[in-house]
């Protein structure tokens, strides 16, 4: 199929044929008709003839690789012997058996020979009634109904009577190869844009460490680092700092008006008798997203309670720092949060605009390492994380001047860009990807017309 009838395709399926039920031409089977099953099984651990031979032995977490070309496990000829593994060979779908976690239903497919333990099955299609790929499709998009079929309810498993009675409603063999190719090449679109997301990631990652060791000179040139040029630098009590910038606290760029630092204590006191579906929005731990705040983690109360904790909301600026669980995760106030109420788990921290960038400040304590070393060395208590405001007082920081800082802030905000538009991309695509496998895999939607092209 071409790039442009696929296109099409995805774009306006209004053209080909609906169906409900399931179209004429496809048949009602039990995936025993059609495929075998094949249960994988572990050699005694403890006995080294057993391990680290050539035979690759796949397990439970491995299916989240979705696609498999590989698995860090390997046994020996004698494991294999021992145990009841099975060296499969490709193509298979992994489905994973057991566990109370996300493992359980989950579906791979592996694209080299290998076996497993006993917590995965290895299905293959026969080929002349069911290819793999489509039954990899097809059971990926089942994965609820797979979890439901667990014996033993949501603490149960599968099992390979459970999985060989599975039904499936097949179509002609031609139908499911170009519905495989199709989904696949959505597939093959996805991992190229998550692989392109997570090379923007890293890239990121380096810049902000040069960013926040070396900064930017009055050319606007990134410094280079002070093993190369270290007449640029002086040692301060963080190390070498370029000799532009200074060292001090968070006291030294407090908001004249307010403290410093505000945690929120009155946590306790709201109960659920106090949350409203409507009012105004307290800020909780999940509601803390990656540079900004998810509304659909909000909690809310009346007005007449918010104006009781008046001394706990949040202004244009002001950094929304988390004090408990990941220690650290902080966003910058907007104007569209100000008045927002935050919950004990959080700081407040209050930075004068003429001294310092609140944005940098958020920037600087979430991604410098020294700095999150120095928070974590005193965070613990009582086996969980929590930071108070002493900690957060005691650290160090490294200051730019303001417009060394604004453009620091201008590109790592274009790195940003260009990340969101990424992951704008990939959840477009996912979304594409569960309408489409929603419509080819239940035969709604017949690609018949494209078998004729």
């Amino acid at each position: 199929m071409t790039d442009a009838s696929f296109e099409d395709f995805a774009n306006n399926s209004s053209g080909f044929r609906q169906s409900n039920p399931p179209p004429s031409g496809w048949r009602s089977v039990k995936l025993r008709e059609v495929s075998s099953c094949t249960l994988g099984g572990t050699p005694p651990t403890g006995i080294p003839k057993y391990w680290g031979g050539s035979i690759p032995w796949m397990a439970s977490g491995d299916v989240n690789l979705r696609r498999v070309y590989d698995v860090p496990g390997r046994i020996t000829e004698a494991g294999l012997a021992i145990s009841n593994a099975t060296l499969t060979s490709p193509p298979a779908v992994a489905v994973g058996l057991a566990g109370q976690g996300k493992t359980r239903g989950t579906v791979a497919l592996t694209l080299c020979a290998l076996s497993t333990n006993q917590s995965i099955a290895l299905l293959r299609g026969d080929e002349s009634s069911l290819l793999t790929g489509y039954l990899f499709h097809n059971l990926d998009r089942r994965y609820e109904e797979l979890r439901a079929r667990s014996s033993g309810g949501g603490r149960g498993g599968l099992s390979k009577e459970i999985l060989e009675s599975i039904p499936i409603d097949l179509p002609p063999s031609g139908e499911q190869r170009l519905i495989t190719q199709i989904i696949d090449t959505l597939d093959t679109a996805i991992r190229q844009t998550e692989a392109i997301i997570e090379k923007l990631k890293q890239v990121k990652q380096g810049l902000l460490h040069d960013l926040l060791t070396c900064g930017i000179d009055e050319n606007g040139e990134l410094r280079p680092p002070q093993s190369e040029a270290p007449h640029l630098y002086k040692p301060s009590r963080l190390g070498w700092i370029p000799k532009e910038w200074d060292v001090s606290g968070l006291q030294s760029r407090a908001s004249p008006e307010r403290s410093v630092i505000r945690t929120g204590p009155f946590g306790s006191t709201l109960k659920g008798e106090h949350w409203r579906q409507v009012g105004r929005p307290v800020i909780t731990i999940g509601s803390l997203g990656d540079r900004k705040f998810i509304e659909g983690e909000l909690l809310y109360i009346s007005e007449e309670k918010a104006r009781s904790l008046a001394d706990f909301e949040v202004h244009i600026g002001d950094i929304v720092f988390s004090r408990v669980a990941d220690v650290g995760r902080s966003v910058v106030v907007g104007a569209a949060e100000v008045g927002w109420i935050m919950s004990s788990n959080f700081m407040r921290i209050s930075i004068d605009l003429m001294k310092a960038r609140p944005e940098y400040v958020q920037l600087v304590l979430s991604s410098d390492h020294r700095l999150r070393r120095q928070t974590r060395a005193h965070v613990n208590s009582g086996g969980r994380d929590v930071a108070n405001s002493a900690i957060l007082l005691g650290l160090l920081l490294g200051w730019p001047l303001s417009d060394e800082q604004d453009e620091v802030l201008r590109r790592v905000a274009s790195l940003n860009i260009e990340v969101d538009e990424e992951v704008r991309r990939f959840e477009k695509l996912n979304s594409v990807k569960i309408g489409l496998m929603d419509d080819l895999l239940t035969g709604r939607v017949r690609v018949t017309p494209l078998l004729k092209d």
